[in-house]
Order: C-alpha cells, then sequence, then structure tokens
C-alpha cells in the first residue's frame, strides 16, 4: 500500500470515528474542532497504518508532510502562515497561539475534517416561474499574490503576511483579538487600529465584513454585560 493509498484509510478511520467539537465561541455561538479532539485518533490511526506526520514553519508558510514509515513516499500540505501582532499579550503567547492555529488548520486540511459553517444555511424559497429571474453573475474575487497588510504601530495590530486569499486570514486574526479582549473599550480599540484593513475587507469581501462586524457587535455586548 503507498502513502496516498494509506492517507485515504486513515481518512476513512477517522471518519467513522465520533468526533466531539470542544471549542466554543459563545459570542459568535459555534462549536469548533481543537486539536484535542482529533490528534489523539489521527496519531493512532497513523501509527496502525505506518504514516508519521512532521509539521515545519518557516517565514512565510507552515507545511505538514505526511510520510510513509515503511517506504519513501510522501504527501506535503502547504499554507499561509499568518502572525497575529496582539499587544496585550506576550510574544511567547502571539507564537504559540500561531502555531495552534496552523496545526489544526493544516491537519483538518490533511485529514478531509469538514467543520460546519459559521452561519446556519436556510433553504431559499424557490421563486414561481413568474417571478424566477436570472441570478446575476457573483463578482470574482480579488486574486492578491503577495500580502503585506497592517493595522496602526501598537496595541492590537493585526499584521497579515505571506500569500493566500486574505479574508479568513483577517477573520482569524481579529477573532483571536476578541477572544483576549476584555472591556468594550478593547474591542473599540482593536477596530480603529486596523481600520484600513477592514476598510479593504468590506470593498472586497462585503458578505464576509458583514460577519465580521456582528462578531464585534456580540463580542461587545458580551463584555459590557461583565
Amino acid at each position: 500500500m503507498n502513502v496516498y493509498k494509506k492517507l485515504q484509510a486513515a481518512r476513512a478511520k477517522l471518519h467513522k470515528t465520533p468526533l466531539g467539537k470542544s471549542g466554543k465561541n459563545s459570542f459568535a455561538k459555534f462549536n469548533y474542532f481543537e486539536l484535542s479532539d482529533f490528534l489523539p485518533e489521527v496519531t493512532a490511526i497513523f501509527n496502525e497504518l505506518g504514516l508519521c506526520e512532521v509539521i515545519n514553519f518557516n517565514t512565510d508558510t507552515a507545511t505538514l508532510t505526511i510520510h510513509d514509515a515503511d517506504a519513501d513516499g510522501q504527501i506535503v500540505f502547504t499554507t499561509p502562515l499568518v502572525y497575529a501582532d496582539m499587544g496585550k499579550v506576550q510574544s511567547i503567547q502571539n507564537l504559540g497561539a500561531t502555531h495552534t492555529y496552523i496545526r489544526r488548520y493544516l491537519y483538518l486540511l490533511a485529514m478531509n475534517v469538514l467543520e460546519n459553517d459559521v452561519v446556519d444555511a436556510a433553504e431559499p424559497k424557490a421563486p414561481s416561474k413568474a417571478e424566477a429571474k436570472p441570478e446575476p453573475k457573483p463578482a470574482p474575487k480579488p486574486e492578491v499574490k503577495q500580502l503585506d497588510m497592517k493595522g496602526k504601530p501598537g496595541d492590537w495590530q493585526i499584521k497579515i503576511t505571506g500569500e493566500g486569499e486574505w479574508d479568513a486570514l483577517i477573520m482569524d486574526s481579529a477573532k483571536i483579538l476578541l477572544e483576549i479582549a476584555t472591556s468594550p473599550e478593547d474591542c473599540v480599540n482593536i477596530f480603529k487600529v486596523n481600520h484600513t484593513i477592514f476598510e479593504k475587507m468590506k470593498q472586497a469581501y462585503p458578505n464576509q465584513y458583514t460577519e465580521l462586524m456582528a462578531t464585534f457587535k456580540a463580542r461587545k455586548a458580551a463584555l459590557t454585560q461583565e
């Protein structure tokens, strides 16, 4: 069995394993997979099938390489490396948060683990023939090859570097900052410091911007009640 067959077998085994989502986002009202929810099962399955994974972090990218322990085959998964400069915590905490998020995404990608959509998808009502109209073509997403985006210097600054589509990177970075915010004023400052980045997001990704603003509003309201 080559490395591709082994990986496919590992995915099939993991998908038959009941997994719980222990991660809870109280202000956005959704649950998500944490590393501890699936990594022990992945390790056991890899050990059974003769696979070994190695993660490497470079300046701009992170890679998860799955090696065939019985041969020379390997499969490599790569993602842009995103740094969030969160001035309210120590540098080592920033590094730890970055490693945790990137490792989680790499494993979800490699093992084809699906996350539920944050926004529940409601089934649209079918229009009558008289009301049927051709759907407008969605505007193409702007292609951003090399990322170099940052908010104002100081506390709560977000820095995005690397390559890839940047809407999800901004969403994740902003959510990390909101999770460590301790007051409504912190939420306001996060928005002000990174206003230029959010404005670019509003123009290029209006739906994601609307979702992000809802997250800001919910977190600020939650902190106001504490």
